[in-house]
């Protein structure tokens, strides 16, 4: 009799199969018709009587994914209701692979990350918004950049590190700030938003291929069953850490 060690614990989609028993192995779950993705970043802000903006940050940044489904027959549905129900709402966690940010948008830096990852060439402390990666034999000419919108997690010493980024700046031997180091060939400076919410250790990996969002469900969860047999349901989905 097989037995299966790994169980699946990405939200079930056409990249990300399910089986009968929850293990990886088993059917592609359905696509999604829509996907809306939300950055919330709490401030709490006030300007003195002379105009000068006094701001900061109040609360962690987080994201939140909506997503539809195109009416489904009910092989497909339950693959995904069964496994959003057995979180059961917000208590157990679970991931999100969101198709838009499944693979970088340059082709050929999405090809070189697909069996590699780019690693912090340095320490980095909590609430830092940029990192200068760098790889042996990577060139930041040959295997190009992740580029503005891009995802990354970030795959180190802190196993605990599940949050996700956005790049926002990517600067390069040719393009740099002012005032700034310059990276060499093999080096690449990305900026990115939220700041980092754990520290970074040197060689770190920067993971741009298949970011994953760490995510629970609403603690309802409800669908309709239309005259023609289908199934109707959506997903409201939050970042957690």
């Amino acid at each position: 009799m097989a037995t299966f060690a790994t169980f699946q614990n990405i939200l079930p989609d056409p990249n990300n199969t399910i089986g009968v028993a929850g293990q990886v192995a088993g059917d592609a779950g359905p696509g999604f018709a829509s996907v809306r993705l939300k950055s919330s970043q709490p401030v709490i802000s006030d300007s003195t009587n002379s105009g000068q903006l006094l701001a900061r940050a109040i609360a962690a940044h987080k994201w939140s994914v909506d997503i539809s489904y195109n009416p489904m027959v009910r092989s497909d549905f339950e693959n995904i209701y069964s496994f959003i129900l057995s979180k059961r709402g917000g208590l157990t966690p679970f991931y999100v692979s969101l198709p838009q940010y499944r693979v970088p948008q340059d082709a050929t830096f999405a090809a070189w990350t697909d069996t590699v990852n780019l690693d912090a060439t340095g320490a980095l402390l909590a609430g830092t918004t940029s990192a200068l990666l760098g790889k042996g034999g990577y060139s930041n000419t040959t295997n190009k950049t992740p580029l503005p919108g891009d995802l990354f997690n970030i795959d180190g010493v802190n196993s605990n590190h599940t949050k996700t980024y956005m790049v926002t700046r990517v600067e390069t031997t040719s393009d740099y700030q002012s005032g700034q180091p310059q990276p060499t060939g093999s080096q690449v400076r990305i900026h990115f938003v939220p700041g980092l919410q754990k520290g970074v250790a040197s060689a770190d990996d920067f993971v741009f291929h298949n970011p994953l969002i760490k995510v629970v469900a609403k603690d309802v969860q409800e669908y309709s069953l239309k005259t023609d047999n289908l199934y109707q349901f959506s997903l409201s989905l939050e970042e957690v850490q």
